[in-house]
């Protein structure tokens, strides 16, 4: 029988494992237009912090005792559709499960690039368009910018870095730990800021940009938020993803600089990866040809066995990757 986890209370500050219950489902017999999938991957994210309150936002809250959902890529097992067939490798939205039976509208055949088909969760999937999409578009980070960019060693901000070093910007990244910073340095990133060690981030980021940053890329908020607005040039533009800071502790940023934002005329700007979805091929090529000509690198964090999506997930809290988090079923 199929197995998936499910949401069993909802999370005060940060998730325990008794939050979490695994759950059977039904070996239901497939309709008009379906597939079924067995998963090979599976994706945690900090956004599915947010799911787990029950609270109005952009996407609906996981449903209590009912299967979570996440990204996912598997290979298709039985088809009722004649454009997906038994074989492909698709990605889809139904993870935190082993098996998934889906519409086949809901489903997207691996694009052709030498990869394996787990990057298409990471780098070459939704985070890698987050930062794609978010420093070029939403920023729009030109080359000879000074780009600062937090989280730079987890799945979108190494992305982030990579992108803005293949365009002609000076990166500097944030990671917690001399490992990450290490790793962060090895993408291209022109310094690296350790925001584990006793330098307050806004004072390391100023010995970092003497002169400013232009771009902030935020997957953190908090006290990095700050620092950038403390050092933000005139139009400076911030593109805001995520503040995992806050994600559990609910602890608000200080803005302690906000002021800076009118005289600078500093812009920022919040945005959600799915307004850009309609743009995936001209992603895919670009990529591509980064991909092609060597200047990308992938870094991944692997637990083993659907037992573990939980750790997985609480992980991202904790520094406990490096690049994406994957669970490999």
């Amino acid at each position: 029988m199929a197995r998936a986890w499910s949401l069993k209370a909802r999370p005060q500050g940060m998730p325990k494992h008794t939050d979490f219950a695994m759950i059977d489902l039904d070996q239901s017999t497939l309709g008009a237009g379906e597939v079924r999938i067995a998963n090979r991957w599976l994706s945690v994210d900090p956004y599915m912090r947010g799911r787990m309150n029950d609270v109005k936002s952009y996407v609906p809250p996981f449903a209590l005792g009912e299967a979570m959902q996440g990204g996912a890529v598997g290979e298709v097992v039985e088809s009722n559709d004649d454009g997906i067939k038994v074989g492909d490798m698709v990605l889809h939205m139904a993870g935190w499960r082993d098996e998934a039976v889906v519409s086949a509208a809901q489903v997207q055949k691996l694009p052709a690039l030498d990869v394996p088909p787990q990057a298409f969760l990471g780098q070459l999937g939704m985070p890698g368009m987050t930062g794609y999409f978010g420093l070029l578009q939403v920023a729009e980070a030109k080359a000879g910018d000074t780009v600062f960019v937090s989280a730079a060693a987890g799945a979108v901000g190494s992305t982030v870095v990579q992108v803005a070093k293949a365009k002609g910007m000076t990166v500097i990244g944030s990671a917690g730990g001399a490992e990450k910073c290490a790793w962060v340095k090895s993408l291209g990133a022109d310094a690296v800021i350790d925001y584990k060690s006793d330098v307050p981030v806004v004072k390391a980021l100023g010995e970092a940009a003497p002169k400013g940053i232009d771009v902030y890329f935020d997957n953190v908020g908090g006290e990095h938020l700050d620092a950038a607005l403390a050092h933000a040039n005139m139009h400076a533009r911030f593109a805001v993803c995520g503040m995992i800071d806050v994600y559990n502790s609910g602890a608000a940023t200080q803005l302690k600089y906000l002021a800076r934002l009118i005289g600078n005329r500093v812009q920022i700007r919040g945005f959600i990866v799915s307004d850009y979805m309609n743009r995936a091929e001209e992603f895919y090529k670009d990529m591509g040809g980064m991909l092609a000509a060597g200047t990308l690198k992938r870094q991944e964090t692997v637990h083993e066995g659907l037992e573990t999506m939980p750790d997985a997930f609480l992980g991202l809290f904790s520094g406990g990757n490096m690049g994406k988090m994957l669970v490999k079923v």
